[in-house]
């Protein structure tokens, strides 16, 4: 559970950092409203921002619970770590004392 949770954090950070370089700043929207092509796109002038924002809303939000999970996992890990478990360990013997000399 841990190792798929671990998985699918890094596929979405990897993924987040790719949407997050794709996208236009504020000031390229001014760009596109006198004739700078994104009309002729498939999600059209506004489409590709709002979906790429929503996109990246999504993956972000899939981040935190991923983080929260596996830092929950991290917590619970290290309380193990620091019991003492001795079920598995036989007391040790003591060593044998020498026998009273008889007055």
């Amino acid at each position: 559970m841990y190792n798929a949770i671990l998985a699918l954090h890094i596929i979405v950070a990897i993924a987040m950092i790719g949407l997050i370089l794709i996208q236009h700043g504020k000031g390229a929207d001014a760009g596109a409203s006198f004739g700078g092509g994104a009309s002729g796109t498939v999600f059209g002038a506004a489409g590709t921002a709002n979906f790429l924002t929503r996109t990246t809303a999504v993956l972000t939000a899939i981040f935190f619970i991923t983080s929260l999970t596996l830092a929950v996992f991290a917590k619970q890990q290290a309380l193990n770590s620091r019991t003492l478990d001795i079920s598995g360990v036989t007391p040790a013997k003591t060593a044998p004392t020498a026998p009273t000399p008889a007055p």
